[in-house]
């Protein structure tokens, strides 16, 4: 086997001339431990660390109920939002931090619908992330029926799919599987020129990723908040809402934060004005001032530097495996062009489940999605080129010692 002429030696250096290297120690992470599936669950911040223990020490523990006030835990939707909103482009007021991604996407699917009551078609491709197709289905049920969500296979097929009975083009970003990055801005473009709405998943985009959605005319996003933006499992997701649509759209779970007036108790609801209309229900406020936490990490970080990083990085990885792991039964399953790819690269293996677990065993932690594909998250707040490098050597020796093949690497776990 050939092996490349590259060296750990210049790895390092690229680790040492990395613009965002300081970056690293402001995460909790294991010596022992590679992460490259920080687009499944980024680590624990030390600034978010600090902070829910203050939240729960004092505002919770001295402060009780006083602290919706005078923690400011009454406004945690819309500064969080406000943060994430400044990352990804947005203008002012209008994103807000709530619920999860899939009830955010039934809430903006839903207004979407409704400011098209002519149309009754949903565009979305086979490879989306399921929970949003899901959503998309239970919507239309709920809806009598009337609304078709036509699925596409491939990218390419979007302009023939945009057809005058479209009222809303449903897109990620970034392909949860293979990374395929869409060019926002152009698919926008299409959308609009056909009459129909857009409404993008930013999940593997929002830190990963440069988005500007303002520039792109987007309708509405939806977004996680606990992959590249480090806000802890399970932890709050965030909606965008375009201003030129905020007064006309409505959403059907109106809650009372979402009221005008919460704390009159009017029995009959009138919403607010605004972005808080895509409110619900009470935050929680643990999980949001963990992510609060986290947001005020990336505005010190420059997305373009975020970008150039994780572009060498995905570069670095592809070439590597390529090399050092030809003839191992390994595809690319990412596009080889990194403008059309996000801050990941899957590779696909019929052995794929053992050969994962088995990286995962020795400290390099990726993820596995059905039916073959290893999944790496590269992010450049924390991820080294050096990781990159000893990831790869891992991979090399476990397929060329055929060490996956055991039993307990076999054994399918409920999350893999």
């Amino acid at each position: 086997m050939t092996h490349s002429k590259m060296t750990r030696e210049e790895f390092a250096a690229f680790d040492a001339a990395d613009p965002l290297a300081s970056f690293r120690s402001e995460f909790e992470l294991p010596e022992d431990v590679i992460y490259l599936d920080g687009n499944s669950l980024g680590p624990l911040p030390r600034i978010a660390r600090e902070r829910v223990a203050a939240c729960v020490t004092h505002e919770w523990g001295n402060g009780l109920i006083r602290s919706w006030n005078d923690a400011g835990w009454i406004d945690l939707p819309t500064r969080v939002g406000g943060k994430i909103g400044a990352l990804i482009g947005a203008e002012a007021d209008s994103v807000v931090a709530a619920d999860s991604t899939s009830v955010n996407l039934f809430k903006c699917l839903s207004a979407a619908l409704a400011l098209r009551p002519d149309r009754c078609v949903i565009v979305s491709e086979e490879s989306n992330f399921p929970t949003d197709l899901y959503m998309a289905e239970g919507l239309s049920a709920l809806l009598g029926g009337r609304h078709e969500l036509r699925l596409i296979e491939d990218p390419n097929e979007l302009p023939d799919a945009l057809k005058d009975d479209v009222a809303v083009l449903m897109l990620t970003h970034v392909n949860y599987r293979t990374g395929y990055m869409h060019d926002m801005k152009a698919v926008t473009d299409a959308a609009r020129a056909a009459g129909a709405l857009t409404l993008w998943d930013l999940a593997h985009s929002a830190g990963a990723v440069p988005v500007d959605l303002a520039t792109a005319k987007a309708d509405f996003a939806v977004g996680c908040g606990y992959k590249y933006l480090n806000g802890g499992p399970g932890a709050p997701a965030f909606l965008y809402v375009a201003p030129r649509h905020q007064e006309a759209a409505s959403q059907p779970l109106t809650g009372w934060f979402a009221h005008k007036a919460p704390f009159a108790f009017d029995h009959r609801f009138a919403p607010t004005d605004g972005i808080g209309k895509f409110l619900c229900g009470t935050p929680p406020v643990l999980a949001m001032t963990a992510l609060d936490a986290a947001m005020d990490i990336w505005a010190r970080a420059d997305m373009d530097a975020v970008r150039a990083i994780s572009v060498a990085l995905t570069e670095s990885f592809i070439t590597l495996v390529e090399e050092r792991c030809a003839g191992l039964g390994l595809t690319l399953a990412s596009p080889r062009n990194a403008e059309h790819r996000g801050s990941q690269v899957s590779f696909a293996h019929e052995n794929g489940y053992p050969v994962m677990q088995a990286l995962i065993a020795r400290g390099v932690i990726g993820d596995f999605r059905a039916p073959d594909l290893l999944r790496f998250g590269f992010t450049p707040l924390y991820t080294r080129f050096t990781d990159i490098w000893d990831a790869v050597e891992h991979l090399r020796d476990i397929l060329e010692t055929s060490s996956w093949d055991q039993p307990e690497f076999h054994a399918r776990a409920a999350v893999t």
